[in-house]
């Protein structure tokens, strides 16, 4: 009786086991899927993956991801509004359940996955308001069940995919504000052999469509007929042909011209003013391009092109990544160099001013050109993957387009393989840094207006950065090592450490983000006031020491650098509210830096005048001035 009851009771383990296997196999299979994409992710100033943890295998309580009731399955990624930074992995695809992905209003780059074609179940495919480029894959045609797509503000190019009109339960589709352009299919074309294409209907024959905004593109030739007259379409600012289309682009934004069509019909009797016409402009276009190979040979610059990261199929690897192109336009003052222009600039390398466990910066100066720092990344060859090929090109861009008095001027970069070189060249800021005037008995040279003319340069610096470049620029790291001064003391905030949040490969290395960046500048403004590090053994954090001046007015004073001879009050005031503001727990009551800025510049002086106060020659220096 006991055996009978043993083997029933094995049987009904094995049964369960056979059953659960499966499913537990998928889940971990999801959960190593979620991962690869988090590979993908570099910046997540919010800390919305930070509980993505490798050793959990269960990603069902992970923020965003939802599963199915038994916790079996991943049916909805949703990471709207995170301010994520990196590229969407192709493994996405392996997600065979989900049934929605939301990554609207991030900084993701790259192009949409075509692997996205693979998710079979998916009823929402939101991508929009981010920095995606490349065309919409002809895979997504093949999601039947779904009803939404959204793709608008991005940077998407090509032809509208004629698959989409396989999708007859779509109900929303956005494409507005992109770079498409061609027709929009309205009916089968019947030219193309592809069996997929044989398929594809065209928009003209999806009756669920509520919401069609084709808007802000560059679509033309004609409307389709179903399209025409609908409300459920939004065909403004494009280049259709259409007479009675309203609000589409001029002939010039299009880059299109009706010449073609006046010479077809008066060809014998225009055929050659316009031969003059093009004369003149090839000779002008051929005197300026000679002006600029001339121009561009003495600047030692080399033609720049489009620059294309090519997602080769690494060993370590389970799958090819999708191509990248980074925007050469952003690049045309950024010189290209060689390392041997480089190694002659900087005296073979020699004049080491600053290193790390993650780069090095040399001292050089180009010839008949200015003086220049130079950051060496410390990577190998071997050490070096695709995603940091990616990183790499993609930091070049977003530091060539900050242009402002308190940021460091990106002068050039050199990305070579042989032998394998990362660097990044900067005009170079003659007076040092922060730190070193603060702390290496150097600290009497910074009267009190000099510090304050400091703190609101960084000040404006981040404003800058965070409030008036778009999408906005995070410092991975503020300190006063990396604030460097000119030689008239004006702050250049130099990002060297950029590169540690993926050299180091630490699943906890984030950037700072825009609040981290508002907490570091208000321990950066004590730091100024005070003369300490932000750290050291006798009182331990600097803010954590500061806090019990600073809650008390009549104590105030006790903040101030005992090496000053002078400092005012009303400007230690408005500091200290300043700091108070800025290093606040939580980080959403942090102001913005429009706001602290703001509130420096208005409330404390640091023109000539007051400088002349201050000053022990002050009467001197008056005499000078007049």
């Amino acid at each position: 009786m006991k055996s009978a009851s043993m083997l029933l009771l094995l049987s009904a383990i094995a049964w369960t086991a056979l059953f659960l296997l499966p499913t537990q196999c998928s889940l971990l299979e999801e959960c190593q899927v979620l991962r690869d994409f988090k590979k993908g992710i570099f910046e997540d100033p919010l800390y919305t993956l930070s509980d993505w943890n490798q050793s959990d295998v269960d990603p069902c309580s992970w923020n965003g991801v939802l599963c199915s009731g038994a916790q079996d399955r991943v049916l909805s990624l949703d990471l709207a509004n995170s301010s994520l930074r990196g590229f969407i992995t192709p493994d996405i695809g392996s997600l065979r359940f989900l049934q929605k992905l939301i990554l609207s209003n991030n900084l993701l780059f790259g192009s949409i996955p075509k692997e996205i074609g693979m998710l079979v179940n998916l009823t929402v495919l939101d991508l929009s308001s981010n920095k995606l480029s490349g065309p919409i894959p002809s895979e997504i045609g093949g999601l039947t069940s779904i009803s939404k797509i959204n793709f608008h503000s991005n940077g998407l190019t090509g032809k509208l995919p004629a698959e989409l009109g396989n999708l007859i339960n779509l109900v929303e589709l956005r494409v507005d504000r992109n770079k498409l352009k061609g027709p929009i299919p309205g009916t089968t074309a019947k030219h193309i052999s592809n069996k997929l294409h044989q398929q594809a209907t065209g928009f003209c024959q999806l009756e669920n469509l509520q919401v069609g905004d084709f808007s802000n593109n560059f679509f033309s030739g004609k409307i389709p007929p179903c399209m025409g007259n609908s409300s459920r379409y939004n065909l403004h600012g494009n280049c259709f042909t259409n007479k009675n289309i309203k609000m589409q682009r001029t002939p010039k934004t299009c880059g299109v011209t009706h010449t073609g069509n006046r010479l077809k019909k008066n060809h014998k009797q225009k055929q050659s003013k316009y031969f003059r016409i093009l004369e003149i402009v090839t000779g002008v276009v051929l005197v300026i391009f000679l002006a600029s190979v001339a121009f561009t040979i003495i600047k030692w610059c080399t033609p720049k092109s489009p620059v294309l990261i090519s997602w080769r199929k690494n060993s370590s690897k389970s799958k090819d990544l999708p191509v990248i192109s980074v925007d050469s336009e952003m690049l045309k003052h950024v010189l290209k160099l060689s390392r041997g222009e480089l190694e002659v600039a900087c005296e073979d390398f020699s004049n080491i001013i600053g290193s790390s466990s993650y780069s090095v910066v040399y001292k050089g100066t180009m010839e008949g050109g200015p003086e220049i720092a130079v950051i060496s990344l410390c990577v190998s060859m071997d050490q070096w993957t695709d995603q940091l090929e990616f990183y790499f090109q993609t930091e070049i861009v977003n530091l060539a387009r900050l242009v402002h008095e308190n940021t460091p001027k990106l002068l050039g970069y050199c990305n070579q393989s042989d032998p394998f070189t990362k660097m990044l060249v900067f005009e170079y800021a003659s007076n040092g840094t922060l730190y070193e005037h603060l702390h290496y008995s150097e600290g009497c040279q910074l009267s009190w207006c000099r510090r304050m003319k400091i703190g609101i340069g960084i000040a404006r610096g981040l404003r800058y950065m965070h409030n008036e470049v778009e999408p906005p620029f995070s410092l991975s790291e503020l300190h006063s090592s990396a604030v460097y001064l000119t030689e008239d003391f004006t702050p250049n905030l130099v990002d060297f450490e950029s590169w540690k949040a993926v050299l180091s490969k630490a699943e906890n290395s984030r950037y700072m983000g825009v609040q981290g960046n508002t907490f570091a500048f208000g321990t950066l403004l004590l730091e100024i006031i005070s003369g300490r590090p932000p750290f050291c053994k006798d009182q331990g954090c600097l803010v954590d020491w500061a806090k019990q001046y600073l809650e008390n007015p009549d104590m105030m004073c006790k903040l101030v650098d005992p090496e000053l001879k002078y400092f005012n009050k009303d400007d230690l005031r408005v500091i200290c509210s300043v700091v108070s503001l800025s290093v606040q727990n939580e980080p959403t009551k942090r102001p913005s830096m429009q706001i602290l800025a703001a509130m420096l510049e208005n409330r404390i002086d640091v023109s000539s005048n007051t400088t002349l106060k201050e000053s022990p020659l002050a009467w001197a220096e008056l005499a000078l001035l007049t």
